[in-house]
């Protein structure tokens, strides 16, 4: 089987998967039910001075038939004291030597970076996560995003810590910026050791109709929260990609934003990361799914030959091009396979309405019946010198593999953007 055990910036873990810091890292007691249940890691819920959380915390959205498809929370850092949270983490490491344990700080001053840090490493912590992420909450008090939205101030900030750190340091940085690789520049010409991304992105997820209150509920109010969950997972993608691409950042990343399955797993670690964190789907459904996680990436990379989690790391960073260098001349069109249509039209319906009208319905002509389809109903036809192969019907089509997207020979050159711009020069 391929080797799973990962050595993130010197932090040695027996998997990738760790809990992220959060509520499923609050204590010595999720720690340990965390590394019974096989993760590799844990990332222990953010310390700092204490604080005083509210009730309710917590909303979400449901998309179809999945609960909690995003997830928004107005949760703070530990409410308990570090003294606690410091003992607690030493207890944890002595019991559980092989597993990362990272401590998450969040402090203001550079003498308190100076004494947490201390603190963490006297405690046993394999590295540090600095928290410049949280949106709401700790921001108005000059701390999380409002750090990780000011390059100069992370800057800063990573290089007191540097100051005083032994262990490695990873910068946890906010989605709520433009350009989060100007962040984590920032982070690693102060020395920043690693990198994590992404923390929650600022969110009001629902209002209640009758009482025009969003939720979570306080008191007759609410507040902006952060979102997290399988529905930021595509923002997650695009902003590992890109700091993994970028050549003055070449930092270890964990992956963080909306991994709940292998699949989510294995991409984040094309796309750059080397470590996993996870926290809203442990919130969903228990510890117990890394034994899912484990087995999936571990049957996945066997199937592909891929020795280990490092052998997959980065291998789809460089097929992502920007959008002026794609070909223009490349060609697919959608294909139909009758014996799996069940004559629902909805592709018909999709690309009349809302992209090219290149599906036109027609008699059966004796065409196979795929499953529930109705004899007689009319079916949809490919307009083939209309599609545009924009993948479209294949989205919206129900029934997996009715519809596909094959490649067609224009019998053209390669075309970019900049090309095609050079020839409309050339021509006029």
């Amino acid at each position: 089987m391929a080797d799973l055990s990962i050595d993130f910036a010197g932090i040695r873990s027996p998997n990738p998967f760790w809990i992220a810091s959060g509520p499923p890292s609050n204590t010595a007691y999720q720690a340990h039910r965390a590394f019974e249940a096989g993760w590799g890691g844990v990332v222990w819920k953010t310390i700092g001075e204490p604080i005083v959380n509210v009730s309710s915390r917590y909303s979400g959205i449901d998309i179809g038939g999945t609960r909690m498809a995003g997830f928004n929370n107005i949760e703070l850092i530990s409410d308990r004291s570090p003294q606690t949270n410091f003992r607690e983490i030493a207890e944890t490491k002595k019991l559980w030597p092989d597993r990362a344990l990272i401590a998450s700080l969040m402090v203001e001053t550079r003498e308190d970076w100076h004494d947490f840090i201390k603190r963490s490493e006297d405690a046993g912590a394999d590295g540090i996560e600095l928290n410049f992420g949280c949106p709401h909450g700790m921001c108005e008090r000059g701390m999380g995003s409002a750090v990780g939205q000011n390059p100069g101030v992370i800057e800063t900030i990573v290089g007191w810590v540097m100051e005083a750190a032994r262990k490695p340091v990873i910068a946890k940085l906010t989605p709520n910026i433009t350009d989060i690789t100007t962040a984590a520049r920032a982070a690693k010409r102060a020395g920043a050791d690693a990198i994590s991304l992404i923390n929650t992105i600022n969110s009001i997820t629902q209002v209640n109709l009758d009482t025009w209150v969003p939720e979570p509920f306080v008191g007759g109010f609410s507040s902006h929260g952060g979102y997290c969950g399988p529905a930021v997972k595509p923002i997650a993608l695009q902003m590992v990609q890109a700091c993994a691409d970028d050549p003055e950042i070449q930092l270890p990343i964990s992956g963080i934003g909306g991994i709940a399955s292998w699949r989510d797993a294995a991409e984040f670690i094309a796309l750059g990361s080397t470590s996993l964190q996870v926290c809203t789907a442990v919130m969903h459904y228990g510890f117990r799914i890394v034994e899912d996680l484990i087995d999936g990436l571990g049957n996945y990379l066997d199937s592909k030959s891929i020795c280990s989690v490092d052998s997959l790391r980065g291998r789809a960073v460089s097929r992502i091009k920007e959008w002026k260098y794609l070909d223009l001349n490349y060609k697919r069109i959608a294909r139909i396979n009758y014996d799996r249509c069940i004559g629902c039209n909805l592709c018909h319906i999709a690309c009349e309405d809302g992209a090219h009208q290149a599906i036109r319905l027609i008699a059966p002509n004796g065409l196979g019946l795929g499953p529930g389809r109705v004899p007689g109903k009319p079916i949809p036809e490919i307009v083939e010198e209309s599609c545009v192969g924009c993948n479209l019907c294949a989205l919206v089509c129900p029934v997996q593999g009715c519809i596909s997207m094959l490649s067609v020979e224009t019998g053209r050159n390669t075309l970019s953007w900049d090309d095609y711009q050079e020839k409309s020069r050339g021509a006029s």
